[in-house]
Formats: C-alpha cells, structure tokens, sequence
C-alpha cells in the first residue's frame, strides 16, 4: 500500500502509540495517476493503461464470482482433506508461484548467521536482547531478537519484518523504523514469548529497478531481469522469512514450531504469501494488506490490480502484467492466498480510515477462505456478517479486527492479535 502519513498519525506515532507506521516509498509528484481525494479523504487513482478509477461506492461494485477453493483445475470438487493437500493446494500454490508473486529461482545464496551482540538484561531486566546477523553473499541482514529473560525453555516467537534496512539511498530519507518495538512488547515477554524485527529491505530494495541488488540481484547475471514467471520482491521478502526461521530452527532460546510472522501493508501481503511457501510458519498476523494482499481483487474497491501492476510492477512476477483489466481470468484470488495457510492460524485487520485497502474485501476473502477451514477440521470466521467496528473475532481459526483509523497496525490490533494466538501459544 502507498499511503500518504497524516498529521494525525505522526502524533500518534511521536506518542509511541503506533508500532508500524504506513510507511513505504510514495509516488512521485506529480503523477497524472494521482487525481487527488474524494470527498471522504480517499485516494482517487487512475489506471493509465485502462482507464479505471477507484471507486468506493458499493452500488458501483459489479457482480463477481470467486473461484472454488475447493473445485480442482479439472472441474473435479475436493473430497476430503488428502485431496486438498495433494491436489488442489498444490494447483493454488504454483498459480501464485508462476502468475503472480513469481517462483523463486534454484539458485538463492546461502544465509548463514552470527550473534553478534547480547545483552541480558534488557528492557528492564525483563528480556534477553540479541541483535543477529545474517551474511547473505555481500549483503547484511540485521536482525533484533528478544526473548524472556526468566524463560527456561523454548519460547514461542513473533517475528516482525518491518519496512526500513538496507543501505542508503541517495535523495532519499533514512529510516530506522525496522527495530520499532511492538506496541505490546511487554506483553509478549510477560506470556512467556519473544519476539523479532527485521527490515525488509535489508532483504531486497522496495524500489523499481534495482533487481541487480539484495538477494534477487544474487541469482541474476549482470543486465538481466527475472523471467516472467519469477520472483518479484514480495517473494524476496518472503524468502528472507524463511532464512530467518532457518537461524530460528538452530537457537536454543526459541521454539521454532511456534513461530507466528506479522508484517503490516504490503509486507502484510508478505507474511500471507511466506506462509503458504513456508508451512513451518505457525500463525499469521497480515495487518491491513489490502489489494493483492488480504482483499480480493475481484471486488472493484480502493486500489485494483491495474493500481497494482503499474505502481508496483516489481513486486509482483512479470506475468501479473496479464491481468490488468482481466481481473476475473486470475486463476485466484485473496481468499485462496489465506486458504494457503490452513489449518494454520490466520489474523486480518483492516482500518475504517484505509478504504484503498478495501477492508470489507479482505472481511469477505477471510469468510470464504472458510471452507478449508472446516474441511480440514478447523474452524472459520464464524460469521458471514461484518461485525461492529472495534469488535475483534478471535475464536475462530480465522481472525479478525476491523478498527476505527487508518492504515496502521493499532495496539488494539495487536491486543487481538496476541489473544487470537494465545489459543495456539
């Protein structure tokens, strides 16, 4: 997501009250893609190759069908649960693998990684701080790890990725945002977990042209580009997850079967997509991740695929390029991508300020996602009906919080989140 930060917000965030801000480089102005803001304050977007502009009236909202998680390539509908893990979780996987997010090509780097400073006795004495790096050929990863002091077993971990890292960019703003504690910090320390962050573009820049650097610069020859069915920089940031919980496997302090992964915006999109590659990831938080993400994209609200595929083309498999106007021929869509993580533990928040995000669209992709849910013996959202404002649905195996504001990871977001995945941890 590409949000302008208002005032309002960085109040918030001086107040320490916002853990993740919604960050990210934004466009350049002017930008004739860039037609302002509606009445209600939100963004209007015009698609340059199609014409579209963004809408936010639910009677302009045309009518939709969702593909069937459950019904196979062939017609054939899923039966039981070996199906869906043989077959059809299989066919939604290498979709997204080669239409949209892009493979990830065999010749990755080797991460290998060091403890480069420990403290005990940090945050008050309460927690064991260790800042850890990975060396990813010439390329640092920095990782900041915290876990209870007084732990005397392995602990259950939430990592973070956080936008910031990577090295300097000339005429642009420095951050240190990648090491924003949580708004809840001393809460996961207190139930007995711990928790990381990591800065993802320390991983892969969040920028065009720059697929000569970070990991995917590694497996390319100079002057060449990904081919259209591999990765862009969304896969990067996911594959770097899962060389973090390759280090977690190896540590003493944490219990890697219990690692939950949170990112907000697209590193919400993120943390969705690691988790269907990488199913030792045990929970997942995707805080307002939006178009691509969370909400579907056959629901034309706030930003579309067309948005997408020409704001953010990098992020995204050559391939994507394809479905600019054709949002129905996508072979998926966001429910399919949270499918991807069943019967693993899923939490979606949207934000009554973030309508570009669409979190209605995201509501509705966590309600049919429900199916495999309950094909595989779990449990849905519980509901079909968006609830109150500020009323998180945590029961489920599906989560949910809609929350009064705007694109942010609130502490009311992560008070649900901690007790969604309290039922796991």
């Amino acid at each position: 997501m590409n949000r302008f930060i208002t005032a309002a917000a960085c109040a918030l965030m001086s107040a320490g009250l916002i853990a993740q801000t919604p960050s990210a480089p934004q466009q350049p102005a002017p930008n004739p893609s860039n037609l302002g803001n509606d009445a209600n304050g939100n963004p209007l977007r015009k698609a340059l190759k199609t014409g579209h502009v963004s809408n936010y009236d639910e009677s302009k909202v045309a009518p939709y069908t969702l593909p069937d998680p459950l019904v196979m390539a062939d017609g054939q509908r899923v039966k039981n649960a070996t199906e869906w893990r043989t077959q059809r979780r299989p066919e939604i996987l290498r979709a997204y693998q080669t239409e949209i997010y892009g493979r990830i090509p065999a010749n990755t780097p080797k991460v290998t990684w060091e403890v480069a400073e420990t403290n005990p006795s940090a945050k008050e004495n309460t927690a064991i701080m260790r800042r850890v790096v990975g060396h990813m050929g010439s390329t640092p990863v920095t990782m900041m790890v915290y876990t209870p002091a007084k732990a005397t077993r392995p602990v259950p971990l939430i990592l973070i990725i956080n936008f910031g890292g990577g090295p300097p960019v000339e005429g642009r703003p420095a951050t240190n945002m990648q090491f924003n504690d949580p708004p809840v910090a001393a809460d996961i320390l207190a139930r007995g977990w711990g928790y990381a962050m990591v800065g993802y573009q320390d991983i892969q820049p969040d920028r065009l042209n720059t697929f000569n650097q970070g990991v995917i610069g590694q497996t390319l020859a100079p002057g060449e580009q990904p081919k259209p069915d591999q990765w862009g920089t969304i896969s990067a940031w996911s594959w770097g997850l899962s060389r973090i919980i390759d280090y977690f496997e190896t540590d003493k302090l944490v219990d890697a079967k219990k690692i939950a992964v949170q990112g907000h915006s697209r590193l919400g999109k993120t943390v969705l997509w690691a988790s269907a590659m990488d199913e030792r990831i045990a929970a997942v938080y995707s805080s307002c991740s939006g178009e691509m993400g969370a909400a579907l994209a056959r629901r034309d609200w706030g930003e579309t695929v067309d948005d997408m595929a020409q704001n953010f083309s990098y992020q995204f498999a050559g391939n994507f390029q394809k479905y600019v106007g054709k949002w129905n021929d996508m072979p998926v869509d966001a429910h399919m991508l949270i499918a991807l993580s069943a019967p693993r533990p899923v939490f979606i928040t949207g934000g009554t300020g973030d309508q570009w995000a669409d979190p209605v669209g995201e509501f509705k992709a966590g309600v049919a996602a429900g199916s495999v849910y309950k094909l595989l013996g779990k449990n849905d959202l519980g509901t079909t009906e968006l609830p109150p404002l500020d009323t998180p649905l945590t029961k489920g195996d599906i989560g949910w919080h809609y929350h009064t504001g705007g694109h942010m990871a609130t502490p009311a977001d992560w008070k649900a989140f901690l007790e969604f995945v309290g039922k796991y941890f």
